[in-house]
């Protein structure tokens, strides 16, 4: 009967999408219940994901995302507007605080609105001017608040009392300038000098990293190099308390490197000043980049690793100390009184080496456990982490788009997580002492192999995205080189550091460079092991935000809901390799050029005194080959008025030196880059000086026969450190066309006079 009803059989077609009668019976149903109990089953998990705590690590998740669209912004936000809208988001999820959906989505918004204010008004509070064209001399007077030891000069940060110099659109307020090596004069003179000056460093292509942006969050508005001698003066009034105090704590540095290279000479003197100081700037370029390729370039980052160390070496040495004392081990809380020394001896390493973002982290962190030791309350450790990670936001916005503190938290979170998920591997108390020793051996390597892949791997994407390189090798280096790091370099160091007072660290630090050789045999052998440098071509920051979040799903999510984060990685890395690569490629000065060639590699069009933008750009585009490589002149002819390569479709690409070289070429070339000003119409897509100076670096990607532009400053960008001539948008391909007689007159270029 109600079988029969027509009705129920409409209903019933509507409800199946297919003809169950070309099925065998049953088949239908038991898919059904498959597929509820497949809903049931992830709706669970969702649930359990959403218990009380597990929410509360996505809180910086959120932060640090608002933080990256303030980044994103076109031009910059107006405070009142992030602060009014952190507000409103906040006052949505105090209302919604009874809804077991609707308030951690609040939540989540309002932590993403209070990321975004916090980054508007920390670039608010760090105003400041930028220079905006190169000046040939200025005369500077002013305090010196940073300096660094570099391979061949010095740098310094002087903060700017007064400065002259003719046609100075801005006046900075703090300038970084290179020195003669061994000239630079102690953090806290006050000088006089002459420099050449010119403009933050814009991004070496699109998309790259942005130099002047870093130089902007440290209150730098210009750099440059000293003309002649420094001279120091008589400061006409103090210069505060933080230069004080950076005066102090620059000359503790400057005496323990000091005492060190003594000792210890080259490499091994940099490399010991850079775990204990945080200088880690004088170490050459073959060991420096050996540690890159090996992947053990964090050991010179003073960061978790390091803190850990000196935290738990201390923490050691003062508990069993005191507990040598029977009367003082069992009246009084030896643990705790432990406790409070690594925790000052951890802020004092933080103070030494810097206070740099990974190192703040690492403080952070430690604090929390040994403040957790000292009120007798447990710490989880993802709390912990999340706690860091808003302190670092909260204090240094700007820090989030840095590769120190995403390779560092990425790192992190990784290896607590796997150490969460993991399982340690079991020793036998009582099996014989030969083969527990043997064993702890054993699970100390595998631990240290594991945590190596585990920390590699969250990295590779931050790695892949900011030097265009990964590490195969990266876990044979750590497995032989950090035991030895850890075991005796760092401590040897330490003790150095408490023996100097007392005129006895020599020994320390030679024994410490005994530990620093094998550390450099390491990396120089892994180094040059086959296949030890991966490259891998540039890609955008999408990709990089997609692997992003399938880390943090495989990372913070406890149930096998975490497996979607292998899915979203695995499409990161599709979305990357599928990243289309430049043909034509221009520096953000106009001073330098490159084209893909047919061969499918990039040939130099000219470069004038430039090799680190060429050294930037091969690294980019997955290229092994050396700036002064011959083979970048492959295809290319060049004569005393410029330059000619050519597209992979055959059209010339011309870089005019002179006047009658774009008067020549504006008729004959698919593209024309000068460094003077075209003032009448070119046949060819021209990008002179008018064009370089207000788009910055420029790609062009040959698509269907035509070019599409990409400019590191697109049309409409106005951002603190990003700002220049305002210019019209570049139209490109066959429509920017002139008839073949109005090739402009060597009199309508403007030369370059600045």
């Amino acid at each position: 009967m109600a079988q029969n009803n027509p009705r129920n059989r409409k209903a019933s077609a509507k409800t199946w999408t297919v003809d169950a009668t070309r099925r065998p019976a049953g088949v239908l149903p038991e898919f059904d219940a498959v597929g509820e109990r497949i809903k049931r089953q992830i709706a669970e998990w969702a649930l359990a994901e959403c218990a009380p705590g597990r929410l509360a690590p996505w809180l910086p998740v959120a932060y640090g995302f608002g933080i990256v669209l303030y980044f994103t912004a076109g031009h910059e936000p107006a405070w009142w507007a992030a602060l009014g809208a952190t507000i409103a988001a906040t006052a949505i999820a105090v209302l919604a605080r009874h809804r077991a959906v609707a308030f951690p989505v609040a939540l989540g918004f309002a932590a993403m609105a209070a990321g975004f204010a916090t980054a508007t008004l920390q670039t608010l509070r760090l105003a400041h001017p930028v220079l905006q064209y190169p000046v040939a001399s200025a005369t500077i007077t002013g305090f010196v608040e940073l300096r660094e030891e570099r391979e061949r000069s010095d740098r310094i940060v002087v903060r700017v009392q007064h400065i002259e110099a003719r046609r100075l659109s801005e006046a900075p307020k703090r300038v970084r300038v290179a020195v003669r090596r061994g000239t630079a004069p102690p953090v806290g003179s006050f000088i006089t000098f002459k420099a050449h000056l010119s403009p933050p460093l814009q991004p070496l292509a699109p998309g790259a990293y942005d130099f002047a942006r870093d130089m902007y969050f440290q209150g730098i508005g210009a750099s440059g190099y000293v003309l002649g001698k420094i001279t120091a003066a008589a400061a006409p009034a103090a210069g505060g308390f933080w230069l004080h105090y950076a005066a102090v704590i620059d000359s503790i540095r400057e005496a323990i490197d000091k005492s060190m290279r003594a000792e210890l000479p080259g490499d091994r003197g940099a490399i010991a000043s850079a775990l204990i100081t945080g200088k880690r700037d004088a170490i050459t370029a073959p060991v420096n980049d050996a540690m890159y390729v090996s992947s053990l370039a964090h050991v010179l980052s003073i960061s978790g690793y390091h803190m850990a160390v000196v935290a738990g070496i201390v923490f050691f040495f003062i508990r069993a100390g005191l507990a040598l004392v029977p009367s003082l081990a069992s009246r009084h809380p030896i643990k705790k009184w432990a406790a409070a020394g690594a925790l000052v001896a951890v802020a004092f390493y933080l103070l030494l080496s810097g206070a740099e973002v990974a190192t703040q982290r690492s403080f952070i962190m430690i604090a929390i456990v040994l403040i957790g030791v000292l009120a007798d309350r447990a710490v989880l450790t993802f709390r912990t982490l999340t706690i860091a990670a808003l302190g670092v936001l909260l204090l240094s916005p700007q820090a989030v788009v840095h590769p120190s503190f995403q390779m560092s938290f990425a790192a992190t979170l990784a290896l607590i997580a796997g150490y969460q998920h993991g399982l340690p591997l079991p020793i036998d108390k009582d099996s014989p002492l030969s083969a527990r020793l043997a064993l702890w051996g054993g699970r100390e390597a595998i631990g240290l192999v594991l945590a190596s892949l585990v920390a590699g791997l969250a990295t590779t994407p931050y790695a892949a995205f900011h030097f265009h390189r990964l590490a195969p090798y990266g876990v044979l280096a750590n497995l032989l080189a950090m035991p030895v790091v850890s075991v005796w370099v760092m401590p040897m160091g330490m003790l150095g550091v408490l023996a100097m007072p007392f005129g006895f660290d020599a020994i320390c630090w030679r024994a410490m460079g005994l530990g620093i050789d094998w550390m450099i045999t390491v990396v120089l052998w892994v180094a040059h092991l086959p296949g030890a440098v991966g490259r891998i071509a540039a890609f955008g920051t999408g990709p990089l935000l997609l692997g992003t979040a399938g880390l943090l799903l495989i990372c913070l999510l406890r149930t096998p809901l975490r497996a979607s984060g292998a899915v979203v990685a695995a499409a990161a890395c599709l979305w990357a390799a599928m990243t289309p690569r430049p043909d034509v490629l221009v520096a953000a000065d106009g001073r330098t050029a490159a084209v893909r060639g047919p061969d499918g590699r990039l040939s130099i069009l000219f470069n004038e005194r430039d090799a680190f933008t060429v050294k930037e750009w091969l690294a980019a585009d997955a290229d092994s080959r050396d700036p002064k490589d011959a083979s970048l002149q492959t295809g290319v002819t060049c004569d005393a008025i410029g330059c000619v390569g050519h597209l992979p479709d055959g059209r010339p690409v011309s870089f005019a030196r002179s006047l009658e070289a774009l008067a020549e070429d504006c008729t004959s070339a698919a593209v024309v880059v000068s460094q003077r000003e075209a003032k009448a119409p070119c046949a060819a897509l021209i990008i002179d000086r008018k064009v370089w100076r207000a788009r910055g670096a420029l790609a062009l990607r040959l698509i269907d026969g035509r070019l599409e532009e990409t400019a590191a400053r697109p049309v409409g960008l106005d951002r603190p450190w990003a700002h220049g001539p305002p210019t019209e948008p570049i139209v490109l391909g066959p429509t920017r066309s002139v008839p073949p007689d109005a090739t402009p007159p060597k009199d309508a270029l403007e030369a370059d006079d600045q």
